[in-house]
């Protein structure tokens, strides 16, 4: 009997994961035989599927946050301190905690929804990478965004359930 080590029950449980969803995304849902891959066809079917509470993001509101995760890659994967990447993620934060001062505690206000679910691990990877890779933070004036990623992260749902800082380490060192 050949043994299994935890590596190689990993690889091939990605390899299994790859096969079903080439692109590596997560979320990935399995709905009606078929692998849904994004988010936003995601909610959209839970949503159907069980109508309350709503985590509909308000359509004035749902582009909140939208260049967050691309201006962090450019950022973190930028090599030229001049070549205003790290101005246009700082831009994007503050444009976010002006967002949450005027309406939040929440994108949508008092209640949770979409955007601060899809929100909370891009800000953890903000969090983590930066850290790690650029010795950088979220400015401390930016006081919104901290608090408010404070309770997302807080959530037991999220605590449960996000990639230790070490995967996420390791997962961006590889777009390195």
């Amino acid at each position: 009997m050949t043994e299994c080590t935890c590596d190689s029950l990993g690889i091939i449980l990605i390899l299994r994961f790859l096969k079903i969803n080439p692109e590596g995304k997560v979320p990935v849902m399995k709905y009606e035989g078929k692998w849904i891959p994004e988010s936003d066809v995601i909610t959209e079917i839970l949503e159907e599927k069980f109508p309350g509470p709503s985590f509909k993001t308000p359509p004035e509101k749902a582009s909140v946050g939208s260049e967050l995760l691309p201006s962090f890659v450019k950022f973190l994967r930028s090599k030229d301190r001049s070549d205003g990447t790290e101005e246009a993620l700082l831009a994007e934060l503050k444009s976010l905690n002006d967002h949450l001062k005027d309406n939040g505690p929440y994108v949508a206000g008092d209640k949770i929804t979409a955007a601060d679910f899809s929100l909370a691990p891009k800000l953890l990877h903000v969090k983590v990478a930066l850290a790690h890779f650029k010795n950088w933070s979220i400015p401390s004036d930016m006081t919104y965004v901290i608090n408010y990623a404070e309770i997302l992260h807080g959530r037991e749902s999220f605590a449960k359930t996000r990639a230790a800082d070490e995967y996420i380490i390791a997962g961006w060192l590889r777009h390195m």
